[in-house]
């Protein structure tokens, strides 16, 4: 029954059982490294939403400087919650804000020198992290096979 099932359902998808393991792994592992990373967050006493913010401004790369517009993007959350968010991390010490000076309506975003250190410790430990998973996820991703 369980090789007849398997073969309906490769004809009927056109995905192999292989594909559909290699996906789940993959999301496994990505739960994984999430489940890490906020408990890391945590007991460095930030919250996961404000330690990926600050990730994003930090690793900005764009010509023009880290903004709410850019972190709501990033965190693929509304302007007003992203601004509302910049705010606590700004009541907290841990980013500055500025209007732009091209564009009063944009504000621009920095890292003080306490979010900084506390997100330099944080990376470091999130590497040590990757490299760890890094064999997981290429051995999924490598199971993912050729496209339909």
């Amino acid at each position: 029954m369980n090789a007849v099932m398997t073969s309906v359902h490769r004809t009927e998808t056109g995905l192999s059982r292989e594909q559909y393991a290699a996906i789940a792994d993959f999301r496994f592992q990505l739960r994984r490294f999430l489940a890490f990373s906020e408990s890391a967050a945590m007991r460095a006493g930030l919250p996961p939403q404000q330690h990926q913010a600050l990730l994003a401004i930090a690793g900005h790369r764009a010509d023009e400087p880290p903004s709410v517009g850019m972190l709501a993007r990033h965190l693929l959350i509304a302007p007003n919650t992203a601004a509302e968010l910049v705010g606590r991390m700004e009541q907290g010490g841990l980013v500055t804000k500025e209007a732009a000076a091209e564009d009063r309506r944009r504000t621009e975003l920095a890292l003080t020198p306490k979010a900084a250190k506390l997100l330099r410790t944080l990376t470091v430990a999130h590497l040590e992290e990757l490299r760890e998973l890094e064999p997981a996820l290429v051995r999924a991703l490598g199971g993912i096979g050729p496209a339909g």
